[in-house]
């Protein structure tokens, strides 16, 4: 590996970034045509409009959430009163645990812009199309990515988890997904078949507002955890996920030289995961008792080695 690529590996496990911002746009309905997760609740007072005085979720794990940090935000109240948007369908906030700075600035960035879109009745959602390119003219950094089955430097990098969090958003929405993919390696801040990645022109997450209202988007990056909310005129039925492992791979081991350690001594630079083939679905339960199962298909996995630092390799 590149010492570039390698010095890159050590930031994404030891560096976080802290910005947050936000802001409210119309997206027209065209745009497709052309086990202890909640750690607390955090109150937030002498800070920015979006958290001012209000007492919201702060997660250990991605999960879904009630709480939301921007309740008495003006631009969020604003917004919902322009588009009759007063009923929350679903929030989540994804946590990320490891990230180097130029992801960290992007996840902050593609928050800020998918902040306030609003989705038609009938529209369909674009991520590309609505918060791409990444490229460095629109502001983006360079951030780490999954090229290739391997993790490299990549303007935008870090892009794919605001589309993951709008997956999960979706979902718990029972919206319809009109695409998504898989990273081609696990993500540390997902379960297996909840993640979604995106490359410009290439790979897009797209959604479907299947509702008779519109969908105000709101996103609130805090630290190292994006928040993310659906709003509409009507709650939507309960959504479960599930996942069926059908096949795991074991990660392997790659070990770096660090003369500075001890013999003997190992260090762990990137804590791996073990690929898998898994199978997902969710179960929706209506008001009225009914219960459904909707397939989402099957998401592989190619396994994350484990970095590890060693004096010598024998």
């Amino acid at each position: 590996m590149k010492i570039k690529n390698y010095i890159l590996l050590i930031l994404t496990v030891i560096l976080l970034i802290y910005s947050t911002s936000c802001n409210f746009k119309n997206v027209e309905k065209e745009l497709e045509e052309n086990p202890e997760n909640l750690g607390a609740q955090f109150n937030i007072s002498k800070t920015e409009d979006h958290t001012s005085n209000v007492e919201f979720d702060v997660p250990n794990e991605s999960i879904p959430i009630l709480n939301v940090p921007w309740e008495n935000d003006s631009k969020f109240k604003e917004a919902q009163k322009q588009h009759g948007t007063d009923v929350l369908l679903s929030a989540f906030c994804t946590v990320i645990k490891t990230t180097s700075p130029g992801e960290q600035h992007n996840v902050h960035l593609a928050a800020k812009s998918v902040s306030g879109i609003v989705v038609p009745p009938g529209g369909v959602f674009s991520q590309n199309n609505s918060i791409g390119p990444y490229v460095e003219s629109k502001g983006y950094q360079e951030g780490s990515a999954y090229i290739g089955g391997n993790v490299t430097p990549s303007i935008g990098g870090g892009a794919c988890k605001i589309a993951s969090t709008l997956y999960n958003v979706a979902i718990l929405s029972n919206l319809e997904i009109v695409e998504r993919y898989n990273h081609s390696m696990p993500v540390h801040y997902l379960p297996y078949g909840q993640d979604s990645t995106v490359a410009y022109g290439v790979k897009d997450l797209k959604f479907k507002n299947t509702t008779n209202a519109p969908i105000l988007i709101w996103a609130v990056p805090i630290e190292n955890r994006v928040y993310m909310g659906f709003y509409g005129k009507e709650t939507p039925p309960k959504v479960e996920w599930h996942h069926n492992i059908l096949e795991r791979r074991v990660a392997p081991k790659e070990y770096k030289i660090n003369y500075n350690l001890k013999d003997g001594e190992e260090k762990v630079i990137l804590e791996g995961m073990d690929g898998a083939r898994v199978e997902s679905f969710i179960t929706i339960e209506y008001e009225d008792g009914r219960l459904e199962k909707k397939d989402l298909g099957i998401s592989n996995y190619w396994p994350m080695p484990h970095i590890i630092e060693v004096n010598k390799i024998n």
